[in-house]
């Protein structure tokens, strides 16, 4: 894997995710697993880690510095996405790669047919 084309992908992405709030899911797990071999358990794992220091604090703060944050909403989510993301990440463990590839492509597929619907 070329590291050049890693910082570029993290600099669009980058880009992407403070413009528009997406990036991790939508983008960067299907780069890693589609342009860079891995399979979908590495590219949530990696993207995971990637993701939450820099979008977290660097576009979030700009967000609350410019009064479109809802704290106790952002709140509310914190604690229990946290909840939900550490119970399915135990489950996914023992999903087969083909089937969480299946799962993350309906649902970026609902959610836009969501949006061009509107």
């Amino acid at each position: 894997m070329q590291y050049a084309w890693i910082v570029l992908l993290g600099l669009a992405i980058g880009a992407v995710s403070g413009l528009a709030g997406i990036g991790g899911g939508i983008l960067l797990i299907p780069a890693l697993a589609l342009l860079c071999g891995m399979n979908q358990h590495q590219a949530v794992g990696t993207t995971l880690w990637a993701m939450v220091p820099p979008v977290t604090l660097a576009a979030g703060i700009e967000y609350y510095r410019r009064g479109h944050v809802d704290l106790k909403l952002a709140a509310i989510l914190a604690v229990t996405i946290a909840f939900g993301s550490w119970a399915t990440a135990h489950f996914a463990q023992y999903v087969p790669d083909v089937w969480l590839r299946r799962i993350f492509g309906a649902v970026l597929l609902v959610v836009s047919l969501r949006f061009l619907a509107r």
